[in-house]
């Protein structure tokens, strides 16, 4: 079996289990959403990261991120939002088909949502504190 017929991605685009398609990307709903709305926006063809796809793709997975985003907004209430991309193991990537996780935030959400995406970092992250 290769990667593309193990894949959870690839399983989804081919049963059309999405919320959203374009002619190069897909979206749907994160199975560990780490918060309401929280959607994966990954390209149709079966590739590790984001830097693989050409040019066409590339377009075509941001303008889904966009259209993801606009449709979400005016469905459910968020104050802001992460889009966040993990690129390789060492960045925490754990399925192998590139993704975005768009992930919308509301206040109050967290105690302080200050440093955002620093925070895979812990020690690097509230750099405000530090002289």
């Amino acid at each position: 079996m290769n990667g593309a017929e193990a894949c959870p991605f690839c399983q989804r685009i081919a049963q059309d289990d999405v919320t959203h398609q374009s002619e190069h990307a897909v979206a749907f709903p994160d199975a560990y959403p780490i918060a309401p709305g929280h959607t994966l926006i990954c390209p149709r063809p079966h590739v590790e990261s984001v830097f693989e796809l050409h040019d066409a793709q590339w377009t075509g997975l941001w303008l889904l991120v966009r259209a993801v985003q606009r449709t979400s907004s005016s469905t459910q209430a968020a104050d802001g939002w992460n889009i966040g991309v993990n690129s390789g193991g060492a960045a925490g990537q754990t399925v192998e088909h590139a993704h975005v996780h768009l992930i919308p935030r509301t206040i109050g959400d967290v105690p302080d949502p200050r440093g955002g995406v620093r925070w895979i970092v812990p020690d690097r992250a509230d750099y405000w504190t530090r002289p």
